[in-house]
């Protein structure tokens, strides 16, 4: 059977694929420590739960606009100006099938083919693909440790052609957890200032960020900017509501209309039932993202210290979000490296150390090339402090074994 030539240039998301293995080889009965998953494993807050219940004794299990109920729409606008200080109408928000289902439609309406979008790597394993599928070429910008895993001003300006339709921005970021304070994030809007250039402002983690760290982001800092910026977020990550599927984006009113047009001739409305929910999450006690977080910055002391224990591996400390993003360069150049090399012949390092790694230690973490660097791999500390403990216990005895 002939496959379109657009889904021929993709892959299948390899954290999913990774946390897919990990649960079917604990479905056999085999003891494997996940760190795949990119969602708080905490419960969703009974008073969300309860919401949703409601709902559905209510009789709201129909269909809803495509673009979402107006109450929710009016729950996030609320949201934006408590949180951050933007005023939107509810004409400029959508409501969408998940974060990811946000960034989908809005590359779909945006670009025509040949249209590029900037994207900082590390990156979010499906931005590139998603740019691809709407016919645009993805513009990797590489970062590294020197730089904290963000992008220079200087390096923003020289990937700027003819041809870009938008530059990407996620802060706090998956995977690296870097974010940008408000002045690093005032000198990349400097570039863009002559431009008609679109940002794409991903704020998944936003609420998940550490060390009195001061969440900003582009629309904050004139109203041209402002303008410009199409905001995404969602209540996956904040409220642990990942399986609720509930996005939001906010922009440019005429954007956001027409990613309604689409979403009706794809998915119409998000579930009745988790919207519905999301509002409660919305307009609702606070206190739960706190507790997590709370969770989250002693996991996150407990796994960088352990990794940057390890003869081989180097870990800066995530300024958001609730992942280690380690370097593992170091284990390529340990005596046992080339066997292992040789054993998973695989094309890239990370892979072969991932693959090493759950047959050796039986532990499951996503290579760092699926986020455009091979000297990287990406474990969650989503997951208990047990877990952690005996992961990365496990990681280091792989590692040793190597010397």
């Amino acid at each position: 059977m002939k496959i379109s030539s657009r889904l021929m240039k993709i892959k299948p998301s390899p954290t999913l694929a990774v946390t897919a293995l990990a649960n079917s080889l604990k479905a056999k009965g085999i003891d494997v420590i996940g760190f795949g998953s990119g969602e708080p494993d905490f419960d969703t807050p009974d008073f969300i739960k309860d919401a949703a219940i409601k709902a559905i004794r209510d009789g709201r299990t129909k269909y809803t606009p495509a673009g979402g109920i107006i109450e929710l729409k009016q729950a996030v606008a609320d949201k934006f100006a408590r949180d951050n200080n933007l005023n939107y109408s509810t004409s400029e928000i959508t409501i969408n099938c998940g974060g990811k289902h946000s960034f989908y439609n809005l590359m779909q309406v945006l670009l025509d083919p040949g249209d590029e979008v900037i994207i900082p790597s590390p990156y979010w394993v499906s931005y590139p693909s998603m740019v691809l599928l709407a016919g645009g070429e993805p513009v990797i910008v590489e970062t590294g440790e020197d730089t904290g895993f963000k992008l220079y001003p200087d390096q923003l300006r020289q990937a700027i052609t003819p041809r870009t339709r938008a530059f990407l921005i996620n802060s706090p970021s998956n995977p690296t957890g870097a974010a940008y304070s408000e002045s690093e994030l005032a000198a990349l809007c400097e570039v863009l200032a002559d431009t008609d250039i679109s940002i794409i402002s991903d704020d998944i983690y936003e609420s998940i960020t550490y060390d009195d760290f001061k969440f900003t982001n582009t629309a904050n800092l004139s109203d041209d900017m402002k303008n410009r910026t199409f905001v995404l977020n969602g209540v996956s990550k904040t409220y642990s509501m990942t399986g609720w599927r509930i996005g939001y984006m906010a922009g440019d009113e005429s954007v956001i209309k027409k990613v309604e047009t689409l979403q009706s001739q794809s998915t119409s409305n998000p579930a009745s039932i988790s919207q519905w929910a999301s509002v409660a999450a919305l307009t609702g006690d606070q206190d739960c993202i706190n507790e997590m977080t709370g969770a989250f910055t002693r996991r996150r002391k407990l796994i960088v210290n352990s990794l940057n224990s390890i003869p081989g591996i180097n870990c800066l400390n995530p300024a958001g979000a609730f992942y280690a993003f380690p370097g593992i360069s170091g284990v390529y150049d340990l005596k046992g490296w080339k066997a292992v090399s040789d054993k998973y012949e695989g094309e890239h390092n990370s892979s072969i150390f991932t693959s090493y790694l759950l047959e050796e230690a039986r532990v499951a973490v996503v290579p760092g090339v699926a986020f455009g660097s091979d000297n990287h791999v990406r474990l969650s500390f989503a997951t208990s402090d047990e877990n952690i403990r005996e992961g990365i216990k496990r990681i280091g005895e792989a590692v040793q074994k190597l010397q």
